[in-house]
C-alpha cells in the first residue's frame, strides 16, 4: 500500500485544522502517499441526524464523487466514518446509484487509529509527549465502529506520556451534535461530569478522536479555566 486519501472533515477543518495538519505528517511519516478530498467538505451527517435528507444526500453525492474505490479512505474521526460505514446505508436507500458507490468505498474507509493498527499494523509511530494524557473514547468510535483498544495502543508506545485512568470512561460526553443546542441543561451537565472525573484523574491533558467531543469538552475545560490541554489523538501521535 502506497496511498491513501484522506479526508479532513467539516469540524476538523474549522477548528482544529492542527489535528488535519498531524493526521497528513504522520500518514506520510510513514511514507504514504496522502490524497486530500479537496472537492468534498462534509459528509452530511448533521444534517442527516436532523431529518434534512435532501441536503444530506446533496453532500453525500459530493462526498462520494471525490472518492475512488479500492483506496482506503483515512477519516480522523469516528463520527464521520461511522456516517461513511453505517450510516450512508439509511441515507441512500432510496438511490441506488449512490447506494451502490457507498457500498463500493464502505470497505474502504477506516479512522486514523482503526487504520494504522488493523491496516498497517503499526503501534510505534515514533512519537514523543511528556505529559499525563487521559483517553476519551468517542460514543461512535466504540459503538458503531467497534474501535476499542487501538486509540489506547498507540498511546502506550508514545514516549514520555502517562496514560491516566479515570472513572467511567465510556460514558458519553453529552456533545450529540445537535443534542448540545436543543438540551443544553442535560448536555452541560453530562459534560460537567466528566470533565470532573478528568480533573480527579490527576491528567494534564485530553485527547480523543473526535473533534465534537473535543468542542465540548474542551470548552468546558476553558470556561472553567482548568490546567488541562486538549489535543487530538493525532497531534499527540505527530509530536516529536
Amino acid at each position: 500500500m502506497t496511498e491513501v486519501q484522506f479526508f479532513a472533515t467539516c469540524l476538523a477543518e474549522q477548528f482544529f485544522p492542527a489535528a488535519v495538519t498531524a493526521s497528513v505528517d504522520l500518514l506520510e511519516g510513514l511514507k504514504l502517499k496522502v490524497r486530500p478530498l479537496r472537492q468534498t467538505i462534509c459528509c452530511g451527517q448533521a444534517p442527516f441526524n436532523e431529518g434534512l435528507r435532501d441536503e444530506a444526500m446533496g453532500l453525500a453525492r459530493r462526498f462520494l464523487n471525490a472518492c475512488t474505490p479500492g483506496v482506503p479512505i483515512v477519516v480522523p474521526s469516528g463520527s464521520c466514518a461511522s456516517m461513511l460505514k453505517v450510516f450512508y446505508a439509511d441515507l441512500l436507500v432510496q438511490d441506488p446509484a449512490l447506494r451502490d458507490k457507498a457500498a463500493a468505498i464502505r470497505p474502504w474507509v477506516f479512522e486514523l487509529s482503526q487504520f494504522l493498527v488493523n491496516v498497517l499494523k503499526v503501534k510505534y509511530v515514533g512519537a514523543q509527549f511528556e505529559h499525563k494524557v487521559a483517553y476519551h473514547p468517542s460514543c461512535h468510535l466504540a459503538r458503531e465502529l467497534r474501535v476499542g483498544d487501538e486509540p489506547r495502543l498507540l498511546l502506550s508506545q508514545v514516549e514520555g506520556l502517562k496514560l491516566i485512568d479515570f472513572r467511567n470512561p465510556e460514558e458519553c460526553c453529552g456533545f450529540g451534535g445537535m443534542f448540545a443546542v436543543k438540551f443544553p441543561h442535560i448536555s452541560t451537565a453530562m459534560a460537567e461530569d466528566k470533565v470532573a472525573r478528568i480533573k480527579e484523574s490527576g491528567a494534564d491533558t485530553l485527547t480523543a478522536n473526535d473533534c465534537g467531543c473535543l468542542m465540548q469538552l474542551g470548552g468546558l475545560i476553558h470556561r472553567q479555566r482548568l490546567p488541562i490541554a486538549v489535543r487530538h489523538l493525532a497531534e499527540i501521535l505527530a509530536s516529536r
